[in-house]
């Protein structure tokens, strides 16, 4: 099979939020965009030379507005399976985002009151519920489905054969890409340490590059590598106010556990070979 391509399709600005093309056998979309996006995402996809009616596999993300608000839109459009994490069925079948929003820094505090946040829209009911790694070969790419939870309990990633991360909102960009600069924390988390642990799992898979709905490709290993931005230092490495006490000792990727906190475990098999991680720069 040929090595899977990653082509993003911007719905909301450059930067703001993406849905992703994947290119190999046949053509997977990750992601539906917001609401009233499915047309466009539909358009750009054959824009890119790829009949719609070839897509074998819709992946939505995790349960907010921005990455499944489309998906019964889109679905209708192409006629491709949906499929979403067990721990997200909630949003997906009410058609209401996983609530209240849990701001992680001033942004998120801004923003969590926009009604466009909470809005209600078509429900869906996937066609594939993923609980665990899946691979993604039958589909027509060489790639996995990797959970990633924190960002919301239901949260999944993918990684490509080539070593391309799609990673949702595990990380974000400065300002959703009005800032251009490295990657950081989106505005929400429902479970910051969760999150950070599923940040470390991936960068201990050592990909070569990540994308995700609101941050541009980056190499986690390049000079500009190591998420910083709206909190002091990593993702998740900034307390809030009720959170355990935990002191970070080292950035995502290092290999060393919060103090007081055991190394995460092993993401598993996963059909990669596992190497120590590469250092992270915060």
């Amino acid at each position: 099979m040929s090595r899977t391509k990653v082509v993003p399709i911007p719905v909301l600005g450059r930067h703001t939020v993406n849905a992703y093309l994947l290119l190999g056998r046949r053509p997977v979309i990750v992601d539906a965009g917001t609401p009233g996006s499915g047309r466009k995402i539909h358009e750009q996809v054959r824009a890119h030379g790829v009949d719609p009616a070839d897509v074998s596999l819709i992946v939505i993300t995790h349960g907010h507005i921005d990455h499944f608000g489309s998906a019964a839109e889109l679905h209708r459009l192409t006629g491709a399976p949906l499929v979403g994490h067990a721990a997200d069925l909630a949003p997906f079948r009410t058609g209401r985002a996983r609530e209240p929003y849990l701001p992680t820094g001033p942004m998120g505090r801004l923003m969590a009151g926009h009604r466009s946040l909470h809005l209600e829209v078509p429900p869906f009911e996937p066609d594939v519920i993923v609980t665990g790694e899946t691979d993604l070969e039958d589909f027509g790419v060489s790639a996995r489905i990797m959970p990633t939870p924190g960002h919301t309990a239901g949260s999944v990633s993918v990684l490509t054969d080539r070593g391309d991360l799609v990673a949702g909102d595990l990380i974000a960009n400065s300002f959703f890409g009005l800032v251009r600069g490295r990657p950081a924390n989106p505005p929400f988390h429902d479970d910051p340490l969760g999150n950070l642990a599923s940040l470390r799992r991936m960068l201990a898979l050592n990909p070569a590059t990540s994308t995700s709905a609101t941050a541009p490709r980056w190499s986690p290993t390049g000079s500009g590598a190591g998420p910083t931005g709206s909190t002091d230092g990593c993702p998740g490495s900034k307390r809030r106010a009720g959170s355990p006490s935990v002191r970070r000792t080292a950035c995502p990727g290092r290999g060393t556990a919060p103090e007081g906190r055991s190394p995460e475990p092993s993401p598993g098999r996963t059909g990669y070979r596992q190497h120590a991680p590469r250092p992270v720069k915060c």
